[in-house]
């Protein structure tokens, strides 16, 4: 299960007792900010597409959307999602726990600049009611992530920093 192959993971950097295992499912951004009592934007969605034949992760604020031109000029492709299927075989995790941690070898993981009001932040750890409380230094750290990105649009510029 993937939730064990995250928690694993942060076992390494003694992060374990900082994942949630909720009571409902936290598998869409209102669920999740239900669940975990926080704002929708707040919810670090792990969003996976398709480029150039392989996985690519974007890590983005809940109340952010992809800003389809942006995104190919990151890119340059036309954004893809990856079927549910798609996302367990090549990044490892199913749709509604996809999250940047732990995820299958060579799959690269952005960070939108969506996330940067934030403080702390809640992504996935690899299930549909899994999540962990991170600051975007911490995200940074343990999503491995590449490089931070301006791939989306619709999300309030405020937040908590």
């Amino acid at each position: 299960m993937a939730i064990e192959r995250v928690k694993a993971y942060f076992r390494q950097y003694g992060m374990e007792q900082k994942i949630q295992e909720l009571a409902v499912s936290s598998a869409t951004v209102e669920l999740a900010a239900e669940a975990l009592h926080c704002e929708p934007q707040r919810i670090a969605k792990t969003l996976s597409f398709m480029v150039d034949g392989h996985a690519v992760l974007v890590v983005a604020a809940g109340d952010a959307k992809i800003d389809n031109s942006k995104y190919k000029a990151q890119f340059g492709t036309k954004a893809k999602m990856l079927s549910p299927d798609e996302a367990e075989a090549l990044v490892g995790h199913a749709v509604g726990g996809v999250c940047p941690f732990a995820v299958n070898e060579g799959v690269p993981v952005y960070l939108d600049v969506s996330l940067k009001r934030f403080e702390t932040v809640f992504p996935a750890c690899g299930s549909s009611n899994s999540a962990i409380e991170l600051t975007i230094s911490e995200l940074e750290t343990y999503s491995g992530y590449v490089e931070w990105v301006d791939v989306c649009k619709g999300y309030s510029d405020s937040g908590n920093r």
